[in-house]
């Protein structure tokens, strides 16, 4: 919703409720006054005809008259009159009258006014008392004219001041739209000024925005073409290295979001306690080396595993991705026992707090910080060096027994219970580059069919990636072949390593020559870098008969793109945590844009993988990508 609408909706309900009030205060005024009228009413009528009936020197046929007559004429609902014991001597009631106003309003506006009474005398002796109560349904008919009066004149002077309130925001309007305007101009880059407007607030707002532009401009005038961006400077922090929290993050939910990686996996998070009150003890300097030994304690492991994951979230904070089960608690431990001696030397009584988790890797990555701070928390308790482990429970296929889970899967193959999920790659212009098909099987005759990260660990455990790959390659060749879509499988890293799995895909292809022609088939770029050999003949083999070959979830490994290009390429799809988020750092886009010179160079088609974010998408296209996957491409695909 815009500002202007809503500044009418708060305009337009200021008036009602002043106009509710208004009509509301009136009504309880007029209200207060008729019940004051009616009992003074009651309380002078029952006096003057209690002297009237006193006169009648007891006479009850007169008196009973006279009362009769003062029913008549004064709108009574009763008059009663009681003889000196009590007892009633006459009385007169009006029949229940219906009042002009609504219900509702009546319940709203109760007029209940006490009778009026006063003693009637005969002489020097008592003849009782003359009760007398006015009829309330009178009031409500004037208080219900009185409220519709004063409401119809209340609702025109609010059609009045609304009409009045519309033309302001009119005018307050137009500053408004040439300030976004000129937003829109300088994200375009494009940099205009405008006029300053007389009213103080826009004035401020537009002389900041002119300054802002010109400010702007004389940047891009003074550094245009001299930005040159290095990976180091886009992703990692540039003290320790490590990578920042926003890449760090971003490498940990591609990660997660994988059907390649291990059925469990470990966080392992280190915080330096007290991080303000080193800095005001020991100096910036002296922190700052302490921060660097823990981020060289942390960053051992990246450099030892493939895989691994290591990143600074805040000045604080490190983190520690582990790509495997059961090594969580130990590498804390480990860790612990590195930072009791690296950091001894740097200062007495550094608190260090460590929490080591480990969960299925299918947990969101909300879930996975969740549980880790959880054990953080607890290790902040200690003193020192304090380490905190938690492992979730094992998953259903440790619980069951491998061997149970092997025979559903080479069952779910053999009988051909798999499909392919179809996810599409687009150009530009919203064209079909190609479809990407992850295999799904069914591994219980019965139930539904299972996404790989469910089942892939448990097929490179049991050595079955090589069938599960093969039966992915005949299913897309089949679909190629019926609707001539291209399609493109990727392959696990160990079905390489499978004795004969080369050969086998060679006779699939050679079964099904034309649908080859649009068959692609993707490894992962760590499986490409750590087995480049069979890279190099899976391209060797497959690459003359038309298909062609890519790499999925690159990004840092592409140092190594020289090498790389000796496996013949045909493109490679830049890894989500190097594209997420690109449209808000302009470091990261000089960085994909130097990659992208870079495969062009070789012949090579660059395409960005998950992407979500149409910002992301558009920025990408502006780094001249050849195309984009993810949810995003998924909407703009022009259907066939």
């Amino acid at each position: 919703m815009s500002l202007i609408r809503r500044l009418g909706l708060l305009v337009l309900a200021v008036v009602l409720v002043s106009l509710l009030g208004s009509v509301a205060v009136t009504t309880a005024s007029v209200r207060q006054l008729l019940l004051t009228q009616l009992q003074v009413k009651n309380g002078d009528n029952a006096a003057a005809l209690a002297l009237a009936l006193s006169q009648q020197r007891g006479d009850a046929e007169l008196m009973s008259l006279l009362i009769s007559a003062q029913f008549d004429t004064g709108h009574y609902q009763s008059v009663i009159w009681r003889r000196a014991d009590g007892s009633v001597a006459f009385e007169r009631h009006m029949d229940g009258r219906a009042s002009e106003a609504p219900a509702w309003f009546i319940a709203l506006t109760p007029i209940a006014v006490q009778a009026g009474v006063a003693q009637v005398s005969n002489g020097w002796n008592s003849a009782g008392s003359v009760e007398l109560r006015s009829h309330s349904a009178y009031a409500h008919d004037e208080l219900w004219q009185s409220t519709l009066r004063s409401g119809s004149l209340l609702l025109l002077l609010g059609l009045i001041g609304l009409l009045l309130a519309a033309w302001g925001l009119r005018k307050l309007r137009q500053p408004l739209d040439n300030a976004v305007a000129q937003a829109q101009a300088l994200a375009e880059g494009q940099f205009t000024t405008v006029d300053e407007p007389t009213i103080p607030e826009l004035q401020r707002l537009t002389r900041a925005m002119n300054t802002m532009v010109a400010r702007i401009k004389s940047l891009f005038e003074a550094q245009a073409g001299q930005l040159k961006v290095l990976q180091q400077q886009a992703h990692c922090d540039a003290l320790t290295g490590l990578s920042q929290r926003k890449h760090f993050l971003a490498e940990l939910e591609s990660v997660l979001t994988r059907d390649d990686g291990p059925a469990r996996a470990g966080l392992v998070l280190l915080r330096l306690r007290d991080l303000p009150g080193l800095n005001q003890r020991m100096g910036h300097q002296q922190v700052d080396q302490i921060l660097q030994a823990i981020a060289r304690a942390v960053k051992v492991y990246p450099d030892r595993v493939r895989g691994c994951l290591a990143g600074r979230l805040n000045g604080s904070d490190f983190a520690l991705w582990l790509p495997a089960p059961g090594v969580a608690a130990d590498t804390a431990h480990a860790l612990a026992e590195a930072l009791r001696s690296g950091l001894a030397p740097l200062g007495q009584g550094l608190q260090v707090a460590i929490s080591a988790v480990e969960l299925p890797r299918q947990r969101t990555l909300s879930q996975w910080f969740g549980e880790a701070d959880a054990v953080l928390a607890r290790a902040e308790q200690g003193s020192g060096v304090v380490v905190e482990a938690f492992a979730a429970p094992v998953s259903d296929w440790q619980a069951h027994g491998e061997r149970v889970w092997r025979r559903q899967i080479q069952e779910a193959v053999l009988q051909n219970r798999a499909r392919l999920v179809e996810f599409p790659l687009v150009d530009r212009e919203g064209k079909l580059l190609h479809l990407e098909c992850p295999l799904q099987l069914q591994l219980d005759p019965q139930g539904g069919f299972q996404p790989a990260s469910e089942w892939l660990p448990l097929a490179l455990r049991s050595r079955l990636s090589g069938d599960a790959d093969a039966q992915a390659v005949a299913l897309a060749l089949q679909a190629i072949a019926a609707d001539g879509r291209p399609r493109c499988v990727n392959l696990a890293p160990a079905s390489l390593l499978e004795g004969g799995f080369l050969a086998r895909l060679r006779e699939l292809v050679f079964q099904s020559p034309q649908a080859a022609r649009k068959l692609g088939l993707e490894l992962a770029e760590a499986a490409a870098i750590q087995h480049f050999e069979l890279l190099h003949e899976l391209g060797r083999q497959l690459r003359p008969l038309g298909v062609q070959l890519g790499l999925e979830h690159a990004g840092a490994g592409l140092a190594q793109v020289d090498r790389l290009f000796q496996a013949g390429l045909d493109y490679v799809k830049l890894d989500a945590s190097v594209v997420s988020g690109l449209a808000d750092e302009a470091a990261r886009v000089a960085f994909v844009r130097g990659m992208v010179i870079m495969l062009r160079s070789l012949n090579v088609r660059v395409y960005a993988e998950g992407i979500k974010d149409p910002q992301d998408a558009q920025a990408l296209w502006d780094c001249d990508l050849d195309g984009i996957t993810g949810p995003w491409a998924t909407s703009q695909l022009i259907k066939p």
